[in-house]
């Protein structure tokens, strides 16, 4: 007769005995053990501030897609870039609202060193040294079709596009600009503009290169802001990434690094958390994401009604970048989420 036979199963633990000497629960129950495990942090170095350009002397615009964000006279943004630089935020990105009667077929008006971006980066370089000021050398605030590139027949060529892309760029360089973020999306323009910088005396001035850009419907409010939306002839899936690529969007990233970015962009943001964390981990250089204007309305839209808590909805947002391994985040919250931190 087996001995065992007559053995009584084990009887079934209980959760008590179960969870007993592994309960994830202990490093929760106060706020000071939260705190002294979290993964990750939010800080005012992880900010950008994108601002909007107008003519004109002290004004602003309401932009009624995006509540709490305007359009700004350069006096205006001046000021505001001294807001910024007091609440620590490191850097901000300009974007032009150019005047209807300065836009054409080929963007002339980029070509100005003049122009409404090049006299804000001036301006607020002189106020502001500290600052750091990130311009956008794309052609669409300065085309009368909407397009980043040069519309010929009905096509955005690419090459004649990168040309002029590339004067731009030097010109905003040579206003003061520390960061050329061109985001049009036109092969070979990082390898173009690198050059052109180089050869000018920019060897400094960075590139942050907007690598993975998507066709994206979370663009609406934006395009409003800076005038293109009514403007805007077809769409631009010809050479912004299709939303179902990953490794599309990865052979943009290396393609960009191998000319000579120095950092890239994801954009939008919130929906492509996917491909952040890829970037990062297979190229392991730094990774920001843009907050888009679409980003910012729903969140918006839905505090203003009373669906979602905006201020831990703003925060919790913005703490999904860094986990996905953002270094840092251009979004319109930025003031808010920097008073709120220092606070």
């Amino acid at each position: 007769m087996n001995r065992h036979a007559s053995a009584r199963p084990p009887m079934p633990r209980s959760v008590d005995e179960i969870t007993a000497s592994r309960r994830l629960r202990r490093m929760r129950k106060a706020d000071w053990s939260r705190r002294l495990v979290r993964e990750n942090h939010l800080t005012v170095d992880d900010l950008i501030w994108p601002i909007f350009l107008i003519d004109g002397e002290n004004r602003r615009e309401a932009i009624a897609a995006m509540p709490g964000v305007f359009r700004l006279t350069v006096d205006m943004a001046v000021r505001e870039a001294e807001r910024a630089a007091k609440l620590g935020i490191p850097a901000i990105a300009t974007f032009p609202n150019v005047e209807l009667a300065l836009r054409d077929r080929t963007a002339t008006e980029m070509l100005n060193p003049d122009n409404l971006i090049n006299r804000a980066t001036r301006a607020i370089k002189a106020a502001v040294p500290e600052i750091g000021i990130i311009t956008d050398a794309a052609l669409d605030p300065f085309t009368d079709h909407g397009h980043d590139g040069i519309l010929s027949e009905g096509v955005v060529v690419n090459d004649e596009s990168v040309e002029r892309i590339t004067a731009g760029a030097v010109l905003q360089a040579a206003a003061g600009a520390d960061i050329v973020a061109p985001s049009d999306m036109m092969d070979g323009r990082i390898g173009a503009i690198r050059d052109a910088l180089d050869a000018a005396g920019f060897q400094d001035v960075a590139i942050m290169s907007y690598a993975t850009k998507f066709a994206s419907a979370f663009y609406g409010p934006y395009r409003e802001a800076i005038g293109t939306g009514g403007l805007l002839k077809g769409d631009k899936k010809t050479y912004y990434i299709d939303h179902a690529n990953t490794d599309e969007a990865m052979r943009e990233i290396e393609q960009d690094l191998e000319e000579g970015a120095d950092m890239v962009m994801v954009k939008p943001g919130l929906p492509y958390l996917d491909i952040i964390r890829r970037a990062r981990d297979e190229f392991a250089v730094p990774t920001f994401a843009y907050q888009v204007s679409g980003e910012y309305a729903m969140i918006e839209a839905a505090a203003a009604n009373g669906w979602i808590d905006g201020e831990k909805a703003m925060l919790e947002s913005l703490m999904a970048f860094k986990r996905a391994g953002c270094d840092g985040v251009l979004t319109y919250f930025a003031p808010r989420v920097a008073e709120i931190l220092k606070g």
